[in-house]
């Protein structure tokens, strides 16, 4: 199983999550006043999280504001160099290919239809079908009862957040030009490094290879 992110994996998108949570943390203060202080920004899934506990109505226009970040970053999303070839050679190497997003399905399924990615795809998951957002490991839930048990499985992503919940799922990560940076922070160890996707073919030939 060859899992894939979609916002700077798959696509290149200006999608701002910082920009988006800083939106959606000045409507919950203005529906119910200030929020706990702490030292780091909080992130949408906080932001929902903390939505849920304590101001379950603020919910829906909390997603709107997410939503349509979300319309504005993909409309201008353009395909990253490799991906088709990295899905596809996943698939030759003997990988169900999926997509796990934070996304809603909408926006998702929109831009793999728009770059032809739909059909190398065997599922996509995205925000509408999860419990929880990532780094939370529940869209590995979704995918894990889909296809059942896989001795072997991987996650490709650029962030932390795809790397904290490869690691809660017990899943192998791959890093695609992630900061090492906010890897160290988060104590993610990634089996691969890659700053060019289409070199992920050879990569899960190699693994495959290893493993007989």
């Amino acid at each position: 199983m060859c899992v894939f992110d979609l916002d700077h994996t798959l696509v290149h998108t200006p999608l701002d999550l910082a920009a988006m949570a800083l939106d959606m943390r000045a409507l919950l203060e203005t529906r119910r006043g200030p929020l706990p202080a702490r030292p780091d920004r909080y992130r949408v899934g906080e932001l929902i999280h903390w939505c849920q506990a304590h101001a379950p109505d603020v919910e829906k226009p909390l997603w709107e504001i997410a939503l349509d970040h979300e319309r504005r970053a993909m409309a201008i999303a353009s395909l990253m160099p490799g991906a088709r070839e990295a899905i596809e050679g996943a698939r030759v190497a003997g990988f169900a290919t999926a997509v796990w997003t934070n996304n809603a399905r909408e926006i998702s399924a929109s831009a793999l239809e728009r770059f032809d990615l739909l059909s190398v795809l065997d599922l996509v998951v995205t925000r509408d079908e999860m419990r929880a957002l990532k780094p939370d490991p529940d869209g590995w839930r979704v995918i894990a009862e889909h296809f059942g048990t896989h001795h072997d499985a991987v996650v490709v992503g650029d962030s932390w957040v795809d790397g904290v919940a490869a690691a809660a799922a017990g899943i192998a990560f791959v890093a695609y030009r992630a900061k090492q940076a906010d890897l160290t922070r988060w104590n993610i160890t990634p089996v691969a490094h890659l700053t060019d996707l289409a070199a992920l073919s050879e990569w899960l030939h190699a693994r495959v290879r290893g493993s007989k």
